[in-house]
């Protein structure tokens, strides 16, 4: 039997996972990362995308953040999530809408566009497929 941690992850709104876990798997702004039992301490912040759990037992679950900090202590994973979504609470059709209008609002010439805004929303919806990719993947498994 494999060595486990406890985490938790949270956002702004609610608790969306607590439990004992094999692996965690974010990317990190230098990356991605891969924690197990007796990892080093460490702080980093998250970017967009999605998080992998081993859970206790083999079973895997993929969950959506829009970006946060993850918190590694050694008998603790902390995820702390602006936005945490599971893959049930998401919508694909609605995130390629997202995607489109922001990449055509990128596109535009247009003086009234807040490009800032854009950038993140393409960012943010680029990152929910992805995560809605690698559920489908974990489930082909």
């Amino acid at each position: 039997m494999a060595m486990t941690i406890h985490c938790d992850i949270v956002s702004a709104e609610s608790e969306i996972f607590s439990g004992l876990v094999e692996l965690l798997v974010a990317t990190g702004s230098q990356g991605d990362l891969g924690i197990t039992y007796g990892h080093a301490p460490l702080l980093t912040d998250l970017v967009p995308g999605p998080i992998r759990l081993k859970k206790q037992g083999g079973e895997e679950e993929v969950f959506y953040i829009s970006g946060g900090f993850l918190e590694v202590q050694p008998n603790h994973i902390s995820v702390l999530a602006d936005t945490a979504l599971r893959a049930a609470d998401m919508d694909e059709a609605a995130a390629e809408t997202v995607k489109q209008e922001a990449a055509n609002k990128l596109l535009s010439q247009s003086s009234d566009i807040d490009y800032s805004r854009a950038a993140i929303q393409l960012a943010e919806a680029s990152a929910q497929l992805r995560t809605l990719q690698a559920i489908r993947k974990n489930a082909r498994r």
